[in-house]
């Protein structure tokens, strides 16, 4: 074991040593120790991905808190988070301002900030391991504080997006060897009910994005109806047809109402992909450079009292792909001025993350800020098995 192993190791045992909301203070104290690094601080990225909250490493016995939100797009965090790489610029008083990315399997919890008295390429990296632990620290500690919930909440939430969002996975964003998953949702005024879903078992990826009729509190509680239904019948290793008939008996149990939604089962051996829609808007894909939608029947909604039987269908997936799902909050109204097959093409060599943004952030300047339903995508990037 090396002296970087024994200084990581001494980081992370004094992370659990101290309570959860403290990951910030003890890796600044580890940096100031090591190499006498000061104005530490940690910035969240918000939920949207538009603004970063400020949390300082606690000084004097005081406790830290965050400060106002900064606008990232255009600033020199926005940068580093897309690049995912260090930067490193004068601070105007005889140090070194670095800023690394902090990333856990493709999801960018924020950037740690750090001024420093020298940054030679050692200490450089050093820092970059331990923004990287530091990751690892959060996504382990905010099961135990909402600390690390709060700084990604830059707005105030309403009862129904509290329910809209504990709906939602962790992390937005996943990445693979196979593949690479990046999705957003930006909220209504009044939440319009949509939500999506992934997880990643040993063999397969499954998808779900899903919209809610209704809205506010009414939306919020159909959708927890669904996903917990889509939930329970995946965690019994349903496959994505039985998972949509148990998704539509619940709903019509309950008699709250109907949802669209579309389900997807990934073999990540094969690339075979199957897919339920139960009338969702269909997918764009983009492959060789051309977008196109994808060529889909759709069933009728789940909830809707004897519907035709739900179809499993076949979705080809070929190395490169690139798979765009939405909610028709990305299409109707307002956000149809945006051309959503531009945007994909002209973000085409970005990493997913960044074509979420992209497509969300045109969709509510087009909706000038005021979306009248919910705007939701999910991109998933193919890469097949890379030994072929």
């Amino acid at each position: 074991m090396d002296d970087g192993d024994l200084e990581l190791g001494e980081l992370l045992a004094a992370a659990e040593s101290a309570p959860p909301g403290g990951s910030v203070d003890v890796v600044a104290r580890n940096l100031q120790k090591r190499f006498g690094a000061r104005h530490v601080s940690f910035l969240f990225v918000d939920l949207i991905g538009q603004r970063l909250a400020r949390l300082s490493a606690a000084a004097g016995g005081d406790v830290a808190g965050f400060a106002e939100p900064i606008a990232l797009r255009g600033s020199v965090y926005d940068g580093v988070l897309q690049s995912q790489r260090q930067h490193v610029e004068p601070d105007g008083r005889g140090g070194q301002r670095v800023i690394t990315p902090v990333t856990n399997r493709g999801d960018c919890i924020g950037v740690l900030e750090v001024v420093l008295r020298r940054a030679d390429d050692g200490v450089l990296r050093k820092v970059g391991e331990a923004a990287h632990l530091l990751a690892y620290i959060i996504v382990t500690d905010r099961r135990f504080t909402d600390l690390y919930h709060l700084g990604r909440r830059t707005t105030p939430t309403s009862l129904a997006a509290e329910i809209q969002h504990q709906l939602l996975p962790s992390a937005p964003c996943c990445e693979a060897d196979r593949f690479t998953l990046a999705a957003g949702l930006v909220p209504a005024d009044d939440i319009g009910g949509d939500t999506y879903d992934y997880t990643l078992e040993r063999d397969t990826l499954h998808l779900s994005i899903t919209d809610a009729m209704g809205h506010d509190t009414d939306s919020a509680l159909l959708a927890t109806v669904l996903v917990s239904a889509l939930r329970r019948a995946r965690r019994r290793g349903c496959d994505a047809l039985l998972q949509a008939n148990e998704a539509h008996q619940a709903l019509l149990e309950q008699g709250r109402g109907l949802a669209t939604g579309q389900l997807l089962c990934v073999d990540l051996d094969t690339g075979d992909c199957e897919l339920v829609n139960a009338g969702h808007p269909r997918p764009l894909r983009l492959r060789d450079g051309t977008v196109e939608e994808v060529e889909l029947g759709v069933n009728l909604p789940f909830g809707v009292v004897a519907p035709t039987p739900y179809r499993l269908q076949k979705l080809d997936l070929r190395p490169g792909d690139r798979l765009v799902l939405l909610t028709d909050g990305m299409q109707e109204r307002r956000a149809a001025a945006v051309d959503l097959a531009a945007v994909i093409g002209d973000t085409r060599d970005l990493h997913p993350r960044e074509t979420v943004r992209a497509l969300t952030s045109r969709v509510l300047a087009a909706c000038h800020g005021e979306l009248s339903d919910d705007a939701t995508v999910m991109v998933l990037d193919w890469h097949g098995d890379p030994a072929r």
